[in-house]
């Protein structure tokens, strides 16, 4: 079957570079003589019909924002059968003969499903500053979240030498550690506490109690948020080390900003890869960066847990501190 218009959605947890990757989308896609639907607010704008037709000024002024002008929302209707049914009817309704997915492994989980049941052609675009998908090295947005919390635990720096203080610097990442050792290790900051990896909290105190006797000033632990709570960890350094702690969440500035370059150019290619795969009739696939090369892999694959290099990561933070 021959693609003519192709809908387009960002799920789950926004990411910058998701507007880029919109706009490479669509002025790509015009350019192959397709027409673009745009699906508001992800699956759940798939079930309740709210589409939009993009053209090449809808995306004109997007390339260097954050967030997503087709917002994004959680579905949890989506994992039902009659809400997966409500979306197919829509693409058929509507005459969508495929999707572009732009999300990360929850959206690809439900991208993969939908096509299993329905056989609607799909393919996912990796955006998610956890960086979790499966075979590939960096998710459009990752690079910039990453550079937001480093600049915060820059400043935060500043304070905590100047105050003599512990910081606990509590970071995203429920499921992965990945921009918490990113982080960790970019900020010299002395201890990251990851969900990958079990931490010793007697241990850190111990650590901080004996830099503090060698003169040591000041200290920063980053904490990803499904590891350790920031104000729980903090209280009980300061019980057990009697030195003053403070606990800073940095939450959803670390979603939001403008995209870095990379994200920006990564959102763009994976674009450009994403509609030559639909019509070039491949369907059930993600595109990725892996070594410096675009790949396609099956969603199945793309949605496996991501493997860390937990241990280097931590080591080289420990030799640096």
């Amino acid at each position: 079957m021959a693609v003519k218009r192709i809908g387009v959605l960002t799920a789950g947890g926004d990411a910058p570079g998701m507007n880029s990757c919109i706009r490479g989308v669509v002025r790509y896609g015009l350019n192959k003589k397709l027409e673009v639907i745009g699906i508001l607010r992800g699956w759940y704008g798939l079930i309740n019909e709210e589409l939009k037709l993009l053209d090449h000024r809808a995306v004109s002024g997007i390339i260097n924002l954050g967030g997503t002008i087709l917002k994004t929302a959680r579905c949890p209707e989506f994992r039902t059968e009659e809400g997966r049914e409500r979306a197919f009817q829509t693409v058929k309704k509507n005459a969508i003969d495929a999707l572009l997915v732009i999300g990360g492994d929850g959206s690809f989980r439900a991208a993969h499903e939908f096509y299993k049941k329905y056989n609607v052609p799909c393919i996912g675009i990796p955006a998610s500053i956890d960086n979790d998908i499966n075979g590939i090295d960096e998710t459009i947005g990752a690079d910039t979240a990453i550079n937001t919390a480093l600049l915060a635990i820059d400043n935060i720096r500043d304070t905590a030498t100047s105050m003599e203080r512990i910081f606990v610097v509590e970071v995203m990442g429920r499921n992965s550690g990945y921009v918490a050792l990113q982080v960790a290790l970019a900020g010299g900051c002395e201890d990251v506490i990851i969900p990958e990896r079990e931490f010793n909290l007697e241990n850190i105190c111990h650590g901080i109690v004996e830099g503090n006797l060698r003169g040591k000033i000041s200290w920063i632990i980053v904490a990803a948020e499904g590891a350790a709570k920031a104000e729980d960890i903090a209280k009980k350094i300061t019980g057990m080390t009697s030195l003053e702690t403070r606990a800073i969440v940095l939450g959803h500035i670390q979603r939001g900003g403008r995209p870095t370059a990379f994200s920006r150019t990564l959102a763009l290619t994976l674009a450009q890869a994403a509609v030559d795969c639909l019509l070039n009739g491949k369907t059930d696939i993600a595109v990725g960066l892996k070594d410096s090369k675009i790949v396609e892999m099956d969603l199945e694959f793309a949605i496996k847990k991501k493997e860390l290099k937990v241990d280097k990561f931590c080591n080289l933070i420990k030799v640096l501190t």
